[in-house]
């Protein structure tokens, strides 16, 4: 069941990249090369991505193949980070455009139904006994890797995926400020999923 679950959720993923990125070739105001590097440079993008990889290595592995992809950890990570690109297109982004069509559909998955989708997995099969607090700090690594990657591209290509880490507009303060704020926020969320693993899951 883990197995066909994994291969559907991670079917699904793939959709949703592989549509996202044939809907931004097709309305691209760039050249295909610089195309391809804005579209990665969404941290929606790559943690759908991530999702969807680590999905199909669960589906299609052997038991004995994917003992490290099952360490406990590894999915309350990238539930985490799907949580993270849901809560914040819930709160800050959804406004800032209204998709329709297909790129709506799409809009959705990558942003609701997928981290839905991986929270439910997670609920499902993570063995969350064995979650640590120390694993926090290996979790931010991802995040903080992002948004360094994202300043400092930023500030030779003036381009900024998202308008809360938009120097241009904002100015470097604003922007860290931000930054700082998401990493906290990721921190307790962080926090949050341990507990509820280790103290009502309990698996």
């Amino acid at each position: 069941m883990k197995k066909k679950l994994a291969l559907f959720f991670a079917l699904v993923g793939w959709f949703a990249v592989i549509a996202q990125f044939i809907l931004m070739i097709e309305n691209r105001v760039t050249p295909i090369p610089e195309a391809v590097i804005r579209f990665f440079s969404f941290f929606t993008i790559l943690t759908n991505t991530l999702v969807a990889v680590y999905f199909t290595c669960i589906g299609l592995m052997k038991n004995h193949e994917s003992k490290t992809i099952n360490k406990p950890g590894i999915l309350t990570a990238i539930t985490i980070y799907i949580f993270m690109v849901g809560i914040v297109y819930q709160i800050a982004l959804r406004q800032v455009w209204q998709p329709e069509g297909l790129q709506k559909i799409v809009d959705e998955l990558l942003h609701s139904i997928i981290p839905i989708l991986v929270i439910v997995f997670w609920y499902k099969y993570e063995r969350t006994k064995s979650l640590k607090h120390s694993q926090l700090l290996l979790w931010a690594i991802y995040p903080i890797i992002y948004l360094a990657f994202v300043l400092i591209r930023g500030s030779f290509s003036n381009f900024y995926p998202y308008p809360f880490v938009d120097v241009t507009n904002l100015g470097m303060a604003s922007v860290l400020t931000n930054s700082v704020i998401l990493l906290v926020v990721f921190s307790v969320i962080s926090s949050l999923f341990v507990f509820i693993g280790k103290t009502i899951i309990k698996r």
